[in-house]
């Protein structure tokens, strides 16, 4: 997803639910810091947000969802979560940024910064999770150091916590090939 797509679906966001601000946690989030990303790191089809300020309208869409028309016409979709959904650093909310500004009918996003965006996908540690840490670390996009200052201020056990930094230290080892990290 481009950030043309992303404005728009915040256009579309802002109808249904009339509100005027977002909070984007997935992946999408990247578009906060780095509005000119290529699709291939920030091609998941979903956008996973928050609306800030009446949080019980994120249900509202699922009018948007996944394989609703929406979908089908676009090829992106709502992914409507709440705060609980990613397992974040203590302080997550005073790092938000700015989406930059766009077609979006006044609609403003609010993104994860890419390091606590990290630690979430870290957390969680799907099979797609593992490949965009990956990428985010051999882009520059994120900081080994911040990340490991980020992982001591997140809600995990001791045990999560020595694994997570193993993940981390292994994606910034430029000797690990891709197919080796688990």
């Amino acid at each position: 997803m481009n950030k043309q797509q992303l404005d728009h679906f915040l256009r579309a966001a802002g109808r249904i639910t009339g509100e005027k601000q977002f909070i984007i946690i997935g992946s999408q989030s990247l578009h906060g810091k780095y509005p000119d990303l290529p699709d291939d790191i920030v091609r998941s089809a979903e956008v996973d947000l928050i609306a800030r300020r009446t949080p019980d309208r994120t249900e509202w869409l699922n009018v948007i969802g996944i394989d609703s028309p929406f979908h089908m016409s676009f090829g992106y979709y709502a992914d409507p979560v709440d705060e609980k959904t990613a397992t974040l650093p203590r302080g997550w909310k005073s790092r938000l940024v700015n989406l930059p500004p766009g077609d979006t009918e006044g609609v403003r996003g609010l993104c994860l910064d890419p390091h606590d965006l990290a630690i979430a996908k870290y957390v969680a540690r799907r099979d797609k999770d593992k490949e965009f840490t990956r990428e985010l670390a051999r882009r520059g996009i994120v900081g080994l150091d911040r990340l490991l200052e980020l992982l001591e201020l997140t809600p995990i056990s001791d045990e999560a916590r020595t694994r997570i930094r193993s993940y981390i230290a292994r994606d910034f080892d430029p000797g690990v090939q891709p197919n080796a990290m688990q």
